[in-house]
């Protein structure tokens, strides 16, 4: 029981901070599909995928060791090494930034990326240094720091949206402007209230303590360039051959899945912090696979309730051109599905710090993944990048749950498994076949009904253990 209490607490407070950046966030995509261009929303992804790609890069991916090694207890004597180690790895990932952003500038191999060169930086800047400082306070265990900066980032953000797009109608230089004061103040906050400075030391880290952490994250880092040529390369690859305004209306569809993968985020950053604490080779009292199978069947439910009312929703969201995008979220939306699967089971590697089997099964999706788009994109535009992710996501899972399986007893009905993914795909099939609305909202609403009746027995696990807590939290 103490394993669930330590999930389920964390969940919580990562909730209040993932429902503020990204749930509140959500309800913004009216407001940007209406000011803003798909031209420039098309620009404004590269520039942030570009960001998500490099910051790892650049860094060797050493805030991910740095949680691992904060979280493991032998370690705690040499917290401040780790942080200094972790800082200046962040510097030199500044300088080196630098020089490929002048070099670009003086060259022009992307002009894309000199229209707005500044703010690239800062872009950069801010998200590497804020995803340092969260790793820190996951690795001190202070997830009520990492829950209240994220509502202070999202609550920042929205309000400099509002008034920049609005009645400044600063356009996408605001929209940017937003985005870096948002992440400013989360690293201003989460700096203050850890007190990094004190963590700071001009000691030299022990020298096995630096090999031990680059070991880790250089395999760490290439896990993380394969997971991000899964999640955003085609995007480059539709901007290539069908260009920057369809990339734009894309991108735009992957709000939808954002629902979807805020619940991913939340569970998948606290089930890593669980399953380090308490991992357990036998999984004796049965906790790794009962969270497995809670965790899947929560997942494909809420996948397949978005399927159903997709059309609903991007009539909301999406504004002018952008109601196009509707069409690429179903299979965007069982990327998620097994995108979190897959980083459950990574989890477990992460506690037994095996980051090679991280980075390989994901390389594996990755160059399946830039394959497929190739192909896919030429046949069905956009389309094709949407399932060329599907199934790359689906060959990930895959490889990690058959290595899984030699690293712990973890027990799966995948007979039960499988029919649910199954019916989440025939949904998918028909919102893009069938041209009657009604018809389609009546069969994929059927199938719904025969997913939650084949998981119903998980399903009241799920109800019994919210209610479980629920009870404990009013006495």
């Amino acid at each position: 029981m103490k394993g669930k209490r330590y999930l389920a607490k964390n969940i919580i407070f990562l909730t209040v901070g993932q429902f503020g950046t990204k749930f509140l966030t959500f309800f913004l995509v009216p407001l940007y599909t209406r000011v803003l261009t798909s031209s420039e929303y098309g620009t404004f992804d590269l520039y942030s995928a570009t960001v998500s790609l490099l910051v790892p890069v650049l860094t060797l991916n050493v805030a991910d060791s740095t949680t691992i090694f904060l979280l493991d207890k032998k370690n705690k004597a040499q917290s401040s090494g780790i942080v200094l180690i972790s800082l200046g790895y962040y510097l030199i990932s500044l300088l080196i930034f630098s020089c490929l952003l002048f070099v670009n500038w003086i060259f022009k191999f992307f002009p894309v990326f000199n229209e707005y060169i500044i703010y690239l930086f800062l872009m950069f800047a801010v998200n590497g240094l804020s995803n340092l400082f969260l790793c820190y306070a996951r690795g001190f265990d202070r997830i009520k720091n990492v829950s209240v900066s994220g509502v202070l980032c999202s609550a920042v953000m929205i309000a400099l949206n509002l008034i920049f797009l609005l009645p400044m109608k600063m356009g996408l230089k605001g929209y940017y402007l937003a985005t870096i004061g948002g992440q400013f103040i989360q690293i201003l906050y989460l700096g203050f209230s850890l007190k990094i400075f004190r963590e700071i030391s001009f000691k030299r880290p022990e020298k096995s303590l630096h090999k031990e952490m680059i070991s880790y994250s250089s395999p760490m880092m290439l896990n993380t360039v394969s997971w991000w040529i899964n999640n955003v390369s085609d995007r480059y690859i539709v901007t290539a051959m069908c260009g920057i305004i369809e990339n734009g209306i894309y991108s735009v569809a992957y709000k939808i899945p954002s629902i979807l993968s805020m619940f991913q985020s939340i569970f998948s950053q606290a089930w890593t912090l669980s399953a380090v604490q308490d991992f357990d080779s036998e999984d004796k009292n049965g906790f790794f696979s009962k969270m497995y199978a809670l965790y899947n069947v929560a997942m494909c439910i809420v996948c397949s309730v978005l399927i159903v009312f997709t059309k609903v929703i991007a009539k909301i969201l999406y504004a002018n051109d952008f109601y196009s995008a509707w069409k690429y979220v179903p299979f965007l939306l069982i990327s998620v599905v097994f995108g979190s699967l897959s980083g459950y089971l990574g989890g477990i590697f992460a506690a037994v710090k095996d980051s090679k089997s991280f980075a390989s099964s994901t390389v594996c999706g990755a160059v399946l993944n830039i394959i497929l788009n190739f192909l896919l994109i030429h046949f069905w535009g956009a389309l094709g990048a949407a399932v060329a992710t599907a199934v790359s996501y689906v060959v990930v899972w895959a490889i990690r749950l058959y290595r899984v399986m030699g690293i712990i007893k973890l027990r799966t009905n995948l007979l039960k498994d499988i029919f649910s993914y199954l019916a989440i795909t025939t949904q998918a099939i028909l919102l893009l076949v069938l041209k009657s609305e009604q018809i389609t909202l009546f069969i994929n609403s059927f199938i719904l009904a025969l997913i939650l009746a084949a998981n119903r027995k998980t399903l009241k696990s799920i109800i019994e253990f919210i209610k479980s807590k629920y009870q404990r939290g009013t006495k």
